[in-house]
């Protein structure tokens, strides 16, 4: 008798326990590389079309305050699995850095809780994933046509096709095969769109009947911005005519570019019967000074987007999977850039700068029962924060060590007080002649200081200033919001531990 009320016992705590984890949700996070929110139509891009990013924005909430702490890709990767500022985490910028995989990570915490976990793609972190129950990853920054993949026995398999459609194939290969007894929480990491923007060749020419307006301030002079003057990432001067924008002089220079070289024989044909044809045509136009700039930023934003057009159809095939295995009901599904990304504005393409462009990121998601349809958030909410809220989510303990909030109460309580101002510190001090920086944004100011290659501080009034193109530093009558700001900045790096740039405060430029 008592043997069967044990089996019984048992029996009811493992039924207990099973479903307790079928109602745990389950999550997706899709992590993009320099998508800019401007180049995606839920954001209001009236040009192109995104349904994929699109339907998780009318399905779930659109953050139009999303924000990074530091805009570049491998720390920003850093940041989210940590949920800690890079000083914290040990992976500053991408030159020196290799990302300590023992520190604790939001992936082990679900893991340790009974989440199986995969991170599939784009990894870019310099060393091999640690605490996932899966992974398989590109080395390095990957390549578009038939990449290598990265197994976790450290074997390195080519395989053939374009890389977006092969890692979500890969993503609904680890789906298939997961233990359907538990939750899971995978992280697709894409390539797209990083530079040097090769689309598909479905996709390529998509939008060549398309002429993309000059942003207002593509010929910024820099006038004021001491550091924005000395950078070297500006469409007219560094995008090159070969490597960026595939208009080689002859194929043996396109057979030493390692994007191209790798390429099928089909593929090639395309790719030489597309670009031969606009080469042509250039070199008829015998193109010169802004007119040659401005047909590089053409050139520039069709590439781009339609690489984009491949990354957001892979993502709708991530929401008609969940869909297809009656998924979507219990599963969080959250998209992201790993920042943000210039599309002409101030003249530029990259990253890095606490300018909104990179500064800010695209950032939606769904959470059927939880977020209402068609949400628009302006809290003030950052990558930081990724790593606290799903594990809100989860219901599993936030570690006291993670910097971020999650940002659940925020979404479920309309009167929930949000962050009144964020802190940034971009560390690079070679790719593009950007200086590092670090500063403050409230909701109407920002304030930077940069440090190094250039010793200056900025400050924008944001809401007459949306383009930051006027630096009010110095100026007669931002004395006291300076001085403001000075002390909100300095309680905000106290607050993050950030001695460096503790240090740095210290002395006035």
């Amino acid at each position: 008798m008592r043997l069967r009320n044990w089996i019984g016992v048992l029996f009811s705590l493992t039924v207990s326990a099973t479903a307790f984890a079928q109602k745990r949700p389950n999550v997706i996070i899709i992590v993009s590389d320099d998508h800019a929110y401007q180049a995606i139509s839920a954001y209001g891009n009236k040009l192109i079309k995104t349904p994929g990013i699109d339907r998780i924005a009318h399905e779930g909430a659109r953050f139009d305050r999303a924000y990074v702490t530091n805009s570049i890709c491998g720390p920003s990767r850093a940041v989210i699995l940590t949920g800690k500022y890079s000083n914290k985490n040990g992976f500053t910028d991408n030159e020196h850095s290799r990302f300590d995989g023992s520190q604790n990570s939001f992936i082990k915490e679900l893991t340790k809780s009974g989440y199986q976990t995969a991170w599939i793609g784009k990894w870019h972190l310099e060393t091999k994933p640690q605490g996932f129950t899966f992974w398989e990853i590109l080395p390095g920054q990957g390549l578009y046509y038939n990449p290598d993949f990265i197994q976790m026995d450290s074997s390195k398999t080519r395989i053939p096709g374009y890389a977006t459609n092969i890692i979500e194939d890969l993503a609904e290969n680890w789906l298939d095969q997961r233990d359907t007894s538990k939750p899971f929480c995978l992280v697709i990491g894409h390539k797209a769109t990083h530079r040097v923007w090769l689309p598909d060749t479905a996709d390529m020419g998509m939008y060549d009947n398309i002429k993309f307006p000059l942003p207002a301030n593509f010929y910024d002079d820099y006038n004021t911005r001491k550091a924005a003057a000395v950078q070297d990432m500006s469409i007219a001067k560094t995008m090159i005519m070969g490597y960026d924008l595939k208009m080689f002089d002859s194929d043996q220079a396109a057979n030493k570019d390692g994007n191209i070289n790798r390429m099928s024989p089909s593929q090639r044909a395309r790719f030489d019967s597309y670009y031969k044809a606009i080469h042509a045509d250039l070199n008829a136009q015998h193109l010169s000074g802004n007119a040659l700039t401005e047909w590089k930023y053409q050139r520039y934003m069709r590439d781009y987007l339609s690489t984009a057009a491949s990354l957001d159809r892979n993502i709708g095939r991530t929401l008609d999977y969940l869909d297809k295995h009656q998924l979507t009901e219990n599963t969080i599904v959250i998209y992201l850039s790993d920042q943000g990304f210039y599309m002409g504005e101030h003249g530029w393409f990259d990253k890095r700068w606490m300018y909104e462009e990179s500064f800010r990121t695209p950032m939606v998601m769904r959470y059927p029962g939880v977020l209402k349809p068609g949400t628009v958030n302006r809290d003030f909410v950052m990558n930081l924060d990724l790593a606290p809220t799903v594990l809100d989510a989860a219901g599993v303990k936030i570690p006291a060590d993670m910097q971020g909030e999650s940002f659940l109460p925020l979404l479920k309580n309309p009167k929930q007080k949000g962050r009144e101002a964020m802190f940034y510190h971009y560390y690079e001090n070679g790719e593009h002649s950007v200086s590092p920086q670090f500063g403050i944004r409230t909701q109407r100011y920002k304030l930077i200081r940069y440090y190094k290659r250039i010793s200056a501080w900025e400050l924008f009034d944001l809401d007459k200033d949306k383009s930051e193109m006027t630096n009010l530093y110095g100026k007669k009558g931002y004395e006291a919001i300076t001085a403001q700001l000075k002390k909100q900045l300095s309680a905000l790096i106290k607050k993050y531990e950030d001695v460096d740039a503790e240090e740095i405060m210290k002395a006035e430029p």
